[in-house]
C-alpha cells in the first residue's frame, strides 16, 4: 500500500531527547546512570508517569509517587524535579522534513505522551506558541496528547485514532518514535516503524520510505 501520512512524536524526535537530560541530571546528583528510565520502566502501565501522562493524577500526586518509587529502587528522586528535564533542543532538519513531507501532499500527524501541566503541545494558546512548540505544533493535520486521549503509547488504540483522524489505514503510515516499545505497537498495526536514534538516521530511514531527499 502507498504511503498517504507520516505520523511523529514529539520529545525525543522534532528535540533533542530527555534521556541526555536525565543522564546529566543523575551524573550532577550522583545517582546511578539511567535511574529515571528504569524508575519509568518499573510497572509501566500504572506507574506514577503512566497515571500522569494519562491524566488520572495531578502534579503533586506524581510528585509524591515518583518519589515512592525512586526511593524503591534505592535512590529517592521527586517527580517535581523530572519535570523540567523533559525539555530539549529543536532539531531544525526534522522541522524541514516535516514541512516537506507535508508540501508532497502526505497527511501528517502527531501523538505525544505527556502531561498536562507541563510540556503540553495543545494546552492552550500560550503554550502552543512557546519556543519550539510554536514552530512545529501548527504544521500537524491532527495532533493526539495522551493527557488529553486518557490511552498513551503504546497503547495500540492510540495508533488507530490517529489513522481515524486523517483517514489513512495503518498499512498507509509511517511512525517515527525514539522509543522501540512505541515502535513495536505501530509496525504490529502494519506501519512502518522508524525509532529514531538520531536527526541524520531517521531522515535517511524515512527518505528512503517516501521517496523525498531532505537536506
Amino acid at each position: 500500500m502507498a504511503i498517504e501520512a507520516v505520523i511523529w512524536d514529539f520529545g525525543g524526535v522534532f528535540t533533542t531527547s530527555p534521556f541526555e537530560a536525565f543522564n546529566r541530571y543523575e551524573a550532577d546528583k550522583g545517582l546511578p546512570a539511567d535511574l529515571i528510565r528504569k524508575v519509568n520502566a518499573t510497572n509501566p502501565d500504572h506507574n506514577a508517569w503512566a497515571l500522569f501522562e494519562r491524566n488520572e493524577i495531578d502534579a503533586a500526586r506524581f510528585d509524591s509517587l515518583f518519589l515512592e518509587e525512586s526511593a524503591a529502587l534505592g535512590h529517592p528522586v521527586r517527580g517535581a524535579d523530572v519535570l523540567p528535564l523533559l525539555s530539549g533542543a529543536l532539531r531544525p532538519r526534522m522541522v524541514e522534513a516535516l514541512k516537506a513531507c507535508k508540501a508532497a501532499g502526505f497527511k501528517v500527524g502527531c501523538i505525544t505522551n505527556n502531561v498536562v501541566s507541563e510540556h503540553s503541545p495543545g494546552q492552550d494558546e500560550g503554550q502552543r506558541m512557546a519556543g519550539a512548540m510554536a514552530q512545529v505544533m501548527p504544521l500537524f493535520d491532527a495532533i493526539i496528547e495522551s493527557s488529553k486521549a486518557g490511552v498513551r503509547k503504546p497503547d495500540p488504540r492510540i495508533y488507530l485514532m490517529m489513522c481515524d483522524l486523517l483517514a489513512v489505514q495503518p498499512q498507509a503510515c509511517v511512525y517515527l518514535d525514539d522509543l522501540g516499545i512505541n515502535c513495536k505497537p505501530a509496525a504490529g498495526l502494519g506501519m512502518q516503524a522508524i525509532k529514531v536514534t538520531g536527526e541524520a538516521q531517521a531522515l535517511d530511514d524515512l527518505s528512503r520510505i517516501v521517496g523525498l531527499t531532505f537536506n
